[in-house]
């Protein structure tokens, strides 16, 4: 994928995420959501495991894998399909993708800085402030909008 491809792709994104900016309505409830919606329409786990196509023992067993954080994406669609319900998934970034990316280039471009500063200081040819700061401006911008692979890429 192209910079200005994965610019549009974030800025899409970041477009379809922003409403679920307020993320706390959907933490799930300390029982479950399974668990939680199974009690709310009154419905026992003998019902859910048979509307589940499965036995009561195996619903428990799935509402404690919700809890858990051990349930498999499989075993939630077929729980939410037999609550009448429709399961929603998403990652949602703590900021905007464009942030994410705008501060990964900060600290990438602030490492490599410090390292040729600190080269050029010992050949007793350091730079002002002034340009110091252009130049950093520039590779964070350059950074931005090539944004590829190597900027998630650990040095060792």
């Amino acid at each position: 994928m192209r910079s200005e491809e994965r610019m549009i792709a974030r800025r899409q994104l970041d477009t379809r995420l922003s409403i679920l900016t307020d993320t706390n309505v959907l933490v799930r409830p300390p029982k479950g959501w399974i668990k939680a919606i199974r009690e709310a329409l009154g419905m026992t786990t003998s019902q859910l495991g048979k509307r589940m196509k499965v036995s009561q023992p195996r619903a428990v067993a799935v509402e404690k894998a919700e809890t858990k954080c051990s349930i498999t994406l499989g075993s939630l669609e077929r729980a939410a399909h037999a609550l009448d319900c429709r399961l929603v998934y998403a990652l949602v970034p703590r900021d905007s993708l464009e942030e994410i990316v705008r501060e990964r280039s900060v600290m990438l471009a602030k490492k490599h800085l410090n390292s040729v500063s600190h080269t050029m200081e010992l050949e007793a040819q350091g730079m002002n402030k002034d340009d110091e700061k252009e130049q950093f401006k520039r590779l964070v911008e350059k950074l931005v909008m090539e944004s590829g692979s190597k900027l998630w890429q650990e040095e060792n």
